[in-house]
């Protein structure tokens, strides 16, 4: 028995060192494996380097054929004596002396036997990972050579041996042969069975809505890239005729009412619309029931990818909060924008920034004769100017750096490159910093302004189109403050231009007392050219566009928003209950061009921006579109109303009317009456007041401009404007 219990142990510990060895993964059989096999290779380099290149590495292949080889030498022998031993009842005394005797003589001749059989059959440089029928037919075929010979051997030697002997030692090698080089393979397939179900748990689980041509591509690339772990389980579409079938090998479970119903039976992480012709309205209503499954959402940008063939998971965006604007892209008018600017020579002041920038780019697109940049800060200039080049290559570029509050630059400009059209977007926008430099404020935006248009007006401009802001609609801070003087100061340049009386226009200096000899250079001679109204053809046209906040701006919340979220939060808002206008950057420039030709003199526009939005309800959209749940994933935080900064903002004064245009989302504001000459009169107190840097700023703008009123006051003013408007952002709310 102890004999027994011996080879049995050493049997087993064979077995396990055997199959340890070939389930160690190695970098020269897995050369998919790079860093493995580059370490390979590293090793064997060294050790070469370190013999003087006269020592080779035992390869792992030959480490596995010497396992084997000790291996089987144990499992052969093993078996036949398990045959003797099992041939009489597994009784160790009972074996007759001869057998016994005979199995011992010739084990060591069979061994030999064996081994030559086996590797004449090689048997010991297979790859077992990778074995097949083809190995199992060669172990076969070695345990009948083999067999044989045992039978005849140890017959013509020793003489006859029991016939069950035989018959059970050839299943028991051919068992334990194939046993240890098979049950690797079969590791390994389990081995990879379970890392694919533990990669599918980790995987994203996909939702499609769309069963058209776009959502196919997308399935199938899902399914055939390598570098995503996305599995696509399920397919939304409301069309009926769809519903229970496949595409692609993925069902199609039903319309966007059994979205809710999916996600949760296919644990869904990850929604892909994939309808690039829907309406704006069609997404909105889809969205909505998205952005409440806390799944991450992403978007095929348009049809045009379907035309061009463009149509692949790369061309996925994510979906953007304006989606859920619910309405339809604003449309204009492009032939009449196309006619009106091209061949003409344009100039964009602040032609940098996001309003300016977009501006340059679509005025490019309608030919004009010259586009003019001029912005203070080179890199935003510099950046825009690339663009430009790189998309409009036969564009008459000038890119120009420089302050709208240099009399004597701007003077230049004009009077170098004679443009005919003005788009004045140069200003400080930001409310609470310009809260804390309102002397800053009043001089770009507004003596700014004044110079900009004073150049525009004395050498012949034929319009100039004033970038304004609901911010300057009954104004609680400086820079809302500033863009209603902004405002003043065309609706007066307008009657200047029109009217004559260029005596009334004050010389505003900068940075020195004396304001005339700011305009003049060390001869006498005037910067501006005091040109009479009456030389000219035609006045100036001087026009504003009034319109709120436009997302995606430098200032805007939602790129703050998205940062925030990016980062793992919080989110902050201000005030739960502040409500603003919201637009695209594309849409209100559009609006802006085509108010640009509507224009006579002396107007404000105004643009219909729909409903207000809740910022609030803008932040929590946001996360939600990012897979996430607010309050839970992502905290929002309220951090107070900042200086300045009031809960709504307002399209029209009380006392401004409202006139249409061909064009429902472009209303013309009615002027208020003002006093023109006694404006100027003020304004020129208002420039000393912000050269000097006085801290009585504010008293002089609150006396120029009789809406301006601090913040705190504000609700206790307008409190009715404020419900209502709330309302108005409800409903809206209610249908998005």
């Amino acid at each position: 028995m102890h004999i027994i219990l011996f080879i049995s142990i050493v049997l087993i510990i064979s077995f396990l060192i055997l199959l340890f060895a070939l389930a160690k993964r190695n970098p020269d059989e897995k050369q998919t494996e790079d860093k493995e096999q580059e370490e390979y290779i590293r090793d064997y380099a060294e050790t070469v380097r370190e013999t003087g290149g006269t020592m080779k590495k035992l390869e792992h292949w030959k480490v596995i054929a010497i396992y084997l080889v000790i291996y089987d030498i144990v499992a052969v022998n093993f078996s036949y004596f398990m045959a003797l031993l099992m041939r009489f009842d597994f009784r160790y005394s009972s074996i007759p002396v001869g057998y016994f005797s005979a199995w011992r003589s010739f084990a060591p001749i069979y061994t030999i036997i064996m081994l030559v059989t086996f590797g004449c059959l090689r048997l010991y440089n297979s790859v077992w990972r990778f074995a097949s029928f083809n190995e199992l037919i060669k172990i076969t075929f070695a345990t009948v050579i083999t067999g044989v010979l045992h039978i005849a051997g140890i017959t013509a030697i020793y003489g006859r041996m029991p016939a069950s002997y035989y018959l059970i030692g050839i299943m028991l090698q051919f068992f334990l042969t194939v046993g240890v080089r098979f049950s690797y393979r079969f590791i390994l397939l389990e081995r990879n069975r379970r890392e694919k179900s533990e990669k599918e748990e980790r995987s994203k689980n996909v939702m499609i809505i769309g069963a058209g041509e776009a959502g196919r591509t997308i399935v199938r690339e899902l399914q055939n890239a390598k570098e995503t772990n996305a599995r696509v389980r399920c397919i939304i579409d409301d069309n009926p005729n769809k519903w229970g079938r496949y595409m692609e090998g993925v069902p199609v479970v039903g319309g966007r009412d059994d979205i809710f119903l999916n996600v949760d039976k296919y644990h869904i992480n990850q929604i892909l619309l994939a309808i690039p012709t829907a309406t704006s309205h069609q997404k909105r209503d889809i969205l909505n029931i998205c952005k409440e499954t806390c799944c991450e959402l992403k978007q095929l940008p348009g049809v045009y990818q379907l035309v061009n063939g463009e149509v692949s998971l790369s061309k996925m965006k994510k979906v953007a909060v304006e989606d859920l604007l619910g309405r339809d892209t604003i449309k204009v008018n492009m032939s009449e924008i196309f006619q009106y600017l091209k061949g003409k020579r344009i100039l964009v002041t602040g032609g940098g920034g996001s309003i300016g920038s977009e501006l340059c780019r679509q005025i490019a697109g309608h030919e004009p004769e010259l586009l003019v940049i001029f912005d203070i800060y080179e890199n935003n200039a510099y950046d825009i100017e690339q663009e430009l080049k790189a998309n409009y290559p036969n564009l008459n570029l000038k890119v120009l750096i420089g302050s709208v509050r240099d009399s004597k630059r701007i003077n230049w400009v004009f009077e170098k490159y004679k443009p005919e059209i003005v788009y004045h977007a140069a200003a400080h926008k930001h409310v609470p910093l310009m809260e804390n430099s309102p002397c800053e404020a009043i001089k770009n935006n507004v003596i700014g302004t004044y110079k900009t248009a004073y150049a525009a007006m004395m050498n012949g401009c034929q319009r100039f189109v004033l970038i304004s802001t609901d911010k300057a609609v009954n104004p609680t801070n400086i820079m809302g403050a500033s863009k209603r003087l902004c405002e003043m100061v065309v609706q007066s340049m307008n009657t200047i231009s029109h009217s004559g009386h260029a005596d009334w226009l004050p010389h505003l200096g900068e940075h020195i007392s004396g304001t005339k000899e700011a305009l003049r250079d060390n001869e006498g001679r005037a910067y501006v050219n005091d040109i009479s109204t009456s030389d000219r053809k035609q006045g100036t046209e001087f026009v504003a566009v009034r319109f709120g906040n436009v997302l995606g701006s430098n200032g805007s919340v939602i790129p703050l928003f998205k940062r925030q979220i990016e980062k793992g939060g919080p989110v902050t808002v201000t005030h739960p209950d502040i409500i603003r206008y919201f637009m695209t950057i594309p849409e209100a420039v559009s609006l802006v061009l085509q108010a640009g030709t509507y224009a006579k003199g002396g107007e404000i526009f105004v643009l219909d921006m729909g409903a207000p939005v809740k910022i609030d309800t803008l932040a929590r959209n946001l996360i939600k579109l990012s897979g996430y749940t607010p309050d839970v994933d992502i905290q929002i935080t309220y951090t107070g109303l900042r200086p300045g900064e009031k809960l709504y903002e307002e399209k029209l004064m009380a006392e401004e009317g409202m006139a249409k245009t061909p064009n429902d989302l472009i209303h013309i504001g009615k002027p208020i009456e003002m006093d023109v000459q006694e404006f100027f009169k003020q304004l020129e107190i208002l420039a000393a007041y912000g050269y000097a840097n006085s801290d009585k700023i504010r008293e002089i703008v609150a006396a120029i401009v009789p809406t301006y009123h601090s913040a705190d006051s504000d609700l206790k003013m307008h409190q009715k404007v404020y419900e209502e408007l709330m309302s108005e952002a409800a409903v809206a709310a209610e249908k998005n």
